[in-house]
């Protein structure tokens, strides 16, 4: 079966990551590529980061015990990994053989934002009362070309922070609301090329574009409930939606390409819960989901998918 259209049209490769008998993934909340097409994929399994080649087969994992619930993660230039552990109120850079570098926050001490656990994800984000300093569940890290890292603060605050490359706070910005600048959990980041700031602004749904000082340049709406943005080289615009589909579209935000579950039945479909997407070196298409914790079903290695990019020149 065919997905997307035009350009952007793909197959499912089936069975592509290739796990023990018995073992799941759980839930994929991060994936990163490195410069040889090597999956990083971080998630909420025993073995919280397993590396897979670009035909899934298994090359490595590290991570046990490292992390409380992880969320988000992004690689740098020179290689380095960084990994949003949100109940840890952290997020830390790793080696790609799992060597600690760095640790922003303070493991296990959360902010005071108001923020309490409630029965829903509405009840507690509307529980968040104020902005507040790093870290309160932080959801996902990016670089910039200066080397300046900035983190979303997002399930229990609705902050963007950004760090020097030593790790010392430089600003925030954002607070609770639906206004320019106001965040309804802010669920991960990107810097594009113009080192400006994408934000999933999950239950706005809306993704939000600032300048590095925090200035609000503009907003996409034709999203629901988005979880991730990444660009591609050509900074093609790929986000994640937790409604179960995903978009391309052109850095100027025109939609190139769509798709979900219309072809599949409700017993069998190809999305459960979107929350992270990446693209390698051949345009080739990474999606992980949040299938154990949002779909409440065990997708095992299903929980991260492979979309293949076909010629249609």
């Amino acid at each position: 079966m065919e997905y997307g259209c035009d350009k952007y049209t793909y197959s499912l490769v089936e069975n592509w990551a290739k796990l023990p008998e018995g073992e799941s993934l759980v839930d994929v909340v991060g994936i990163s590529i490195d410069e040889e097409d090597r999956v990083y994929a971080f998630g909420r399994s025993r073995r919280p980061l397993i590396v897979f080649d670009r035909d899934g087969n298994e090359m490595d994992s590290w991570g046990e015990g490292l992390f409380k619930r992880p969320h988000g993660s992004c690689m740098t230039p020179e290689g380095h990994i960084w990994l949003a552990d949100d109940d840890s109120h952290a997020v830390f850079m790793f080696t790609k053989k799992g060597e600690l570098l760095m640790t922003l926050g303070n493991v296990g001490q959360k902010s005071d934002t108001g923020h309490r656990n409630g029965l829903d994800i509405f009840e507690k984000l509307s529980s968040i009362t104020r902005a507040a300093e790093p870290f309160n569940l932080p959801t996902g890290v990016a670089i910039s070309s200066t080397g300046d890292i900035f983190v979303s603060d997002g399930y229990g605050n609705a902050r963007v922070h950004r760090f020097s490359p030593e790790g010392e706070l430089i600003l925030s910005w954002g607070e609770p609301g639906a206004g320019k600048g106001q965040f309804r959990l802010p669920h991960n980041i990107w810097i594009d090329k113009q080192d400006r700031v994408w934000i999933p602004d999950r239950e706005n749904h809306r993704v939000q574009i600032f300048d590095t000082e925090g200035t609000f340049l503009d907003e996409w709406i034709d999203l629901w409930r988005p979880t991730h943005v990444y660009m591609d080289k050509d900074e093609i615009v790929y986000i994640s939606e937790l409604s179960r589909r995903i978009s391309i579209f052109t850095i100027e935000g025109e939609l190139l390409s769509r798709w979900g579950n219309e072809s599949h039945s409700l017993d069998d479909p190809l999305f459960v819960g979107p929350h992270v997407i990446c693209v390698d070196s051949r345009g080739d298409l990474y999606v992980g989901e949040v299938a154990t914790t949002f779909g409440k079903v065990d997708r095992g290695a299903r929980t991260i998918q492979k979309f293949k990019l076909l010629d249609k020149k």
